[in-house]
């Protein structure tokens, strides 16, 4: 045992300026006692020398009457107590601990909460039962705090009296934190707003926006790649996406996905990798890579994968648990995961559809157009992303291979199984809220003022749907006008009295 004390004074923590004079407690100081090499939480405990509780985004500044006992126990307590679970620090913790000191600290209060959430917890990351008798009596108590954090639909555990509420499984269990932006997101009941939307429209109305978006969103998560797909491929893949939640996700369906994604085959490995990746840039000098982000060693890629499938399927039988939060659990997870060479951004976009659809989020055949609204915001989708890749770059060994590709050589299957959701899960959310207040109201609107024009035009004009279909282009890019070389060429059989007329019909209608 060190002749310290857990708690220390700093000024500064990891890089991270403290908002006053005080002292780490919880998860960070368990970190630095036993020099856990893990990503340091998104807010951390300080003990101020003050009598005023607040926060900050990167602090939780508490009271001297909140400073938790010098030992492991009060450490850990504190850290349950008030800011929930974290895996990650935990299972690092559980493995540099002697077994003993566990089973000491908990035989300290075996039927006391706290005792055993611990207890719980160590069993279930360790896979290894401590030398201690099943709780008899006493009621079964939650294991992740609802107040800190949101949580699954709970497994009762007789061993340890505990409801096990983790919203995922052993092998991949994100956790997302209860905030002001998801608490505020989870109160706009957007899918009732969209129920609302499209309640009195036209089912036609509502078939073309759903095929208008459906193909907006194919093109737009080529384009978040930087590539161009001719039509009938983005087409292929649109059907892919309307197809979305029909299927249970699985290793095969992950495979189909992939298959249907990449065309060209000749210069790419496909199915699960058997080496390193990285998403980044190579130094044109000597073509050693840079990486922005490491992907998960491939030999971990079976446990992670099948985690993930497995945490999918707990998410998509749970009523309780929002859709858009399983939506990003599972899609930002299997991005970070990285399993294939190629197609791992287009898959991830996919699994969002995948969730929301079988989650039964919004009205049967509506897609959400998540790509065009992330191609729209891709410096927050990158910074969403790097959330979580940058802080994790100098917790992974790595040597360049003679291909300049990453080989990764110590143990960091925790780095993906077990991580903070929540900043992705508010920019899913973000992008979701524009989807049912603006987009899809947008395209409702716009097919109701097309259809008015087209019967005008039909009713006193006789046009064609291909001729109208060009008249209406014309006129949109052109503020509403009829250029010189539309008059002359495509509509020169019109009067000029007839274009006046059309010209402000189409004012009318649409401004």
């Amino acid at each position: 045992m060190k002749n310290k004390q857990y708690s220390q004074n700093v000024t500064v923590f990891h890089g991270r300026t403290a908002p006053e004079h005080g002292r780490i407690v919880g998860y960070a100081a368990i970190i630095e006692y036993y020099n856990l090499q893990v990503t340091v939480p998104v807010q951390l405990a300080l003990i101020s020398t003050k009598h005023k509780v607040y926060n900050t985004e990167e602090w939780k500044v508490l009271t001297p009457r909140h400073k938790p006992d010098e030992s492991l126990y009060g450490q850990i307590t504190f850290a349950l107590k008030y800011e929930g679970i974290d895996l990650a620090i935990l299972n690092a913790l559980f493995k540099v601990v002697n077994q003993k000191e566990i089973l000491a600290l908990i035989k300290e209060e075996p039927t006391g909460i706290y005792s055993r959430r611990i207890w719980f917890l160590y069993e279930w990351l360790t896979d290894k039962k401590l030398k201690l008798d099943d709780v008899k009596t006493g009621n079964y108590i939650d294991l992740m705090d609802e107040s800190l954090q949101y949580v699954g639909t709970p497994v009762s555990s007789k061993r340890h009296r505990i409801k096990n509420n983790l919203p995922g499984v052993k092998n991949y269990c994100p956790l997302i934190r209860k905030t002001e932006k998801t608490e505020a997101f989870l109160k706009l009941n957007l899918p009732k707003k969209i129920s609302k939307t499209l309640g009195n429209i036209h089912p036609d109305i509502i078939t073309r926006t759903a095929a208008f978006l459906l193909l907006k969103d194919s093109k737009a998560s080529y384009a978040i790649e930087g590539e161009r797909p001719p039509q009938n491929r983005a087409q292929r893949w649109g059907r892919a996406i309307g197809q979305a939640g029909q299927k249970p996700l699985s290793k095969d369906e992950l495979l189909r996905l992939q298959q249907l994604v990449i065309e060209n085959t000749r210069f790419v490995q496909m199915g699960w990798r058997v080496q390193g990746g990285f998403v980044g840039d190579h130094d044109r000098q000597h073509g050693t890579p840079i990486p922005d982000h490491i992907s998960a060693r491939w030999q971990d890629l079976h446990r992670l994968i099948t985690g993930l499938i497995e945490t999918c399927d707990k998410l998509e039988k749970d009523e309780n648990f929002d859709a858009v939060f399983s939506a990003a659990i599972v899609a930002f997870g299997f991005v970070f995961i990285h399993p294939f060479e190629d197609g791992n951004g287009r898959i991830h976009r996919y699994l969002i559809h995948h969730l929301l659809a079988s989650k039964k989020y919004v009205p049967k055949g509506i897609i959400f157009p998540v790509s065009a609204i992330i191609l729209e915001r891709l410096d927050e989708y990158r910074t969403s992303l790097e959330s979580y890749s940058m802080p994790r770059l100098d917790l992974i060994e790595w040597k360049t291979t003679p291909k300049n590709n990453v080989e990764v050589l110590n143990d960091t299957i925790d780095l993906y199984r077990y991580f903070d959701a929540t900043k992705q899960v508010e920019f899913l959310y973000s992008c979701v809220q524009q989807t049912a207040e603006k987009t899809i109201p947008d395209e409702v609107n716009y097919l109701k003022k097309y259809d008015a024009i087209k019967v005008f035009l039909e009713d006193n004009y006789e046009m064609p749907d291909k001729t109208i279909a060009l008249l209406v282009r014309f006129l949109e890019q052109n503020d509403g006008k009829f250029s010189d070389r539309a008059k002359s060429k495509e509509f020169h059989e019109l009067k000029i009295s007839e274009l006046r007329e059309i010209q402000k019909k189409y004012a009318d209608i649409f401004n």
